[in-house]
C-alpha cells in the first residue's frame, strides 16, 4: 500500500471505518511537518473529523469544473496514523504481469463510459492509476470518487484537488451528488452488496440514457487469485450475463456490452429514457 502526505484543505463526506487488516505508514511521514484536512462523516454521523497529513509534494492540474466546500459542522481531531485500513494496493499496477495488456484494457474500460465535456462521472473502489488515465483522456463536469479507503481517496485528492472524494458505500453516496450520466464500478467485488441493491441505488441517481460500466481490466483469472490473497478484501463475485441481465431489467437498465474472459470483465448498462 502506498503511503499519501497532505492535500490542501478539503471536505470528504463519510461512512465509520471499519478497522480491518492493518499496515503502516512509511516512517518518513510520521517525521514530516504536519498539515491538517478535513474528513466529514455521513449516514448517523453529524461532526467532522480533523486529520493531521504530512507534507504536501505536489497537485496535478484538474481538468474538472470546481465547486465551493460547504459548512461541514464541529470538528474533532484524529492522526492519519491512527487509522486501520484494508490493503488496495493489489489493485495497483505493481502488480499487473502485463502492463501492456492492462494498459489497453483500462483505455477499454474508459471507452466504454463515452466521457465527454459535460460528463458528471461517479467511480466506485478504483485505482489511483485509474483515475490518473481518466483525467489524462478526458474533461469532465463532475468527478466523484467513491471509496471506503481514506488513504487512497488522500492520494487522489493530492493530485487532483477538484475532484470529489467520499469514504464510503456507493449504495450511501448523499443526495447532494446525483444526476450522474457516466459510472463506473472499477471493482464490483470489493462492494458488500447485492447486484440487486447497488443498480437500485444507481438507478436514483442516474440519468436517462446514463451508462453504467462494470469491469476488472484483468478478468476472473486475475480475480481468483485476488480473492485467494486478499480474501478481506474480495468479498463477491462478478456477475455472469444472465445474472446481470436480471438485475438489470428489474432497475430500467438494458445490458449494451458484455465481455468475460481470463484476461478482462466488462459489462456496459444503460439507464433506459424516462
Amino acid at each position: 500500500m502506498k503511503s499519501f502526505p497532505s492535500m490542501n484543505s478539503t471536505v470528504f463526506a463519510s461512512l465509520p471505518l471499519i478497522p480491518s487488516s492493518t499496515y503502516q505508514l512509511d516512517p518518513r511521514l510520521l517525521a514530516a511537518p504536519r498539515l491538517n484536512d478535513y474528513i466529514c462523516r455521513g449516514k448517523g454521523f453529524s461532526s467532522c473529523r480533523l486529520i493531521s497529513f504530512g507534507s504536501p509534494r505536489f497537485h496535478r492540474h484538474s481538468r474538472i469544473s470546481s465547486t465551493a466546500t460547504p459548512n461541514e459542522g464541529t470538528v474533532s481531531v484524529i492522526n492519519f496514523e491512527e487509522l486501520m485500513e484494508k490493503d488496495w494496493s493489489f489493485l495497483e499496477m505493481d502488480n499487473v504481469g502485463s502492463l501492456a495488456a492492462y494498459t489497453q484494457n483500462i483505455d477499454r474500460v474508459l471507452s466504454a463510459g463515452k466521457v465527454d465535456a459535460t460528463s458528471k462521472i461517479l467511480v466506485s473502489f478504483c485505482s489511483e492509476t485509474f483515475i490518473d488515465k481518466l483525467i489524462e483522456s478526458s474533461q469532465c463536469q463532475l468527478l466523484l470518487v467513491v471509496h471506503d479507503s481514506l488513504f487512497v481517496l488522500a492520494g487522489i485528492k493530492e493530485k487532483y484537488d477538484k475532484v470529489k472524494c467520499w469514504q464510503g458505500e456507493l449504495i450511501y453516496v448523499p443526495e447532494k451528488w446525483t444526476s450522474f450520466n457516466v459510472v463506473f464500478i472499477y471493482f464490483l467485488p470489493a462492494l458488500p452488496f447485492t447486484l440487486d441493491q447497488i443498480l437500485g441505488a444507481l438507478a436514483k441517481r442516474c440519468l436517462p440514457g446514463a451508462r453504467v460500466v462494470i469491469s476488472h481490466p484483468e478478468g476472473r483469472q486475475v480475480l481468483d487469485q485476488q480473492r485467494r490473497e486478499f480474501p478481506e478484501a474480495v468479498i463477491s463475485d462478478l456477475p455472469d450475463k444472465e445474472t446481470l441481465e436480471v438485475a438489470a431489467t428489474k432497475h430500467s437498465f438494458m445490458v449494451t456490452e458484455y465481455t468475460d474472459d481470463d484476461k478482462l470483465y466488462l459489462a456496459v448498462l444503460k439507464f433506459k429514457e424516462a
